[in-house]
């Protein structure tokens, strides 16, 4: 009995304890509460809004003092959207004779990197946000002081020639089989009949304009963010795979004369248009050209339509990719160009400076030329700036093979320096040889 009376009593004491504290219990409502969303209605998106979690800031201004000569090093879009990948490129620029990145936003996917407002990338469905806060990144690196350059690939483009394959080359077996032509009904092209490269990547024809617009509308909107310089790759006809099986909607293998009689339409002529349409549509903005290593010393086009000469006239910065591992053996009597990287980038860059020079003597000499008089602004003054390799390919590139490149292009441009504006280095993992960057000779 004692010990129910026991019982008894405390719960008699629990019980006022809970209402004495009782008034101090609040309820909440958690559909009134501020903190919390709350399950959203059908209709309402059920992700969170990307947009309000990665508000950019806004729009950067160009580097006031860029530097004299650009040492960059690439990035994919992929490794500046992660914070420890960017802190490692800032590290290495600032303690190394780097002063500059070139970043993709556009690459061979096609796809355009950061959440750009444009009406023909949103229906082509052509956009993939890596890049969250794009004036962002930009504000960081120049907050390092660190030039900073947009990549943009042009006429491999595979996720355009998906959205409009009437702007896109073709299979001519594909086309026959499908019963197909073009030049009489583009606007039937399918996918089914894209032409593809050894990549099985989709090419855009080169004397289209619609596609030169769709390019230099997004070029725009890059150079309205603050990049210091925009780089177009990709400028020129497919090298690689059935070249044979090409078939152009817009430019033909023949043209008619008003005579009548038919003439071979010329490549070169079609990639020097649209470079010089693109500096008339940027003309105000720093661009630079990437072209094959060979062509600092052929004269033909490659059969890809680029001539040196023709870049020189338009960009700011014209950069031939003289990778070692891309040349042929035998090249100037080396049986691997990739064992000899200060051979090869050094007489591949003696040969682009000398036409450099020839260039500007002749636009000097011959100001009132019909070349130079039909052009409708001033010419540029070009500056070379190579690709160089940071990869292993024919041969291991340790430290000592990335810097015979670097010597070389300064040993290069030792009599003319104004000629040369520093170079570019290559690496698709972006993991760059430290050892190779600390030294400066310019």
């Amino acid at each position: 009995m004692k010990l129910f009376i026991k019982i008894l009593i405390l719960i008699i004491i629990a019980s006022g304890v809970f209402l004495l504290f009782q008034k101090n219990v609040v309820e909440i409502d958690f559909a009134e509460s501020e903190d919390y969303l709350g399950v959203p209605e059908a209709e309402q998106p059920i992700e969170p809004n990307p947009i309000l979690i990665n508000a950019d800031i806004e729009p950067q201004e160009p580097l006031q003092n860029p530097p004299e000569k650009i040492k960059v090093i690439y990035s994919t879009s992929w490794s500046v959207s992660l914070s420890k990948r960017i802190n490692y490129f800032i590290n290495l620029i600032n303690s190394t004779e780097l002063n500059a990145i070139i970043i993709d936003i556009k690459d061979y996917s096609g796809y355009v990197a950061y959440d750009i407002e444009n009406a023909d990338v949103e229906k082509y469905k052509a956009k993939d946000i890596r890049i969250s806060q794009i004036n962002k990144l930009i504000k960081r690196f120049h907050d390092e002081g660190i030039y900073l350059i947009a990549r943009i690939t042009i006429f491999q483009d595979p996720i355009l020639a998906k959205a409009r394959p009437d702007l896109a080359i073709h299979s001519k077996s594909k086309l026959t089989n499908s019963n197909q032509e073009l030049g009489t009904s583009n606007q039937e092209l399918t996918t089914e009949t894209l032409w593809l490269d050894h990549k099985k990547l989709a090419w855009m024809d080169p004397a289209s304009e619609e596609v030169w617009d769709y390019n230099i509308a997004i070029a725009k909107d890059i150079a309205s963010r603050g990049f210091d310089e925009i780089n177009f790759d990709y400028i020129r006809f497919a090298s690689d795979g059935d070249l044979k099986d090409m078939d152009f909607p817009f430019w033909q293998n023949t043209q008619i004369n008003a005579d009548g009689t038919q003439i071979i339409a010329d490549k070169n002529e079609t990639i020097k248009s649209f470079f010089k349409y693109l500096r008339e549509s940027l003309p105000d903005v720093k661009i630079s050209a990437d072209l094959f290593g060979l062509s600092t010393i052929n004269h033909d086009g490659l059969g890809i339509g680029q001539i040196i000469e023709d870049a020189y006239e338009y960009f700011d910065f014209v950069a031939p990719m003289v990778y070692p591992s891309h040349y042929a053996h035998g090249f100037i009597g080396l049986q691997n160009p990739a064992d000899f990287p200060y051979e090869v980038v050094k007489y591949s860059m003696d040969s682009a400076v000398k036409r450099l020079k020839n260039y500007e003597s002749r636009i000097m000499n011959n100001a009132t030329t019909t070349e130079i008089h039909d052009s409708s602004f001033m010419i540029h003054a070009s500056r070379l700036r190579p690709w160089l390799q940071d990869f292993d390919l024919g041969a291991d590139y340790d430290a000592e093979k990335v810097r015979a490149q670097i010597n070389a292009v300064y040993d290069s441009a030792s009599s003319t320096p104004e000629l040369v504006n520093g170079w570019m280095l290559w690496d698709p993992r972006n993991v760059y040889t430290r050892e190779a960057l600390m030294n400066s000779e310019l």
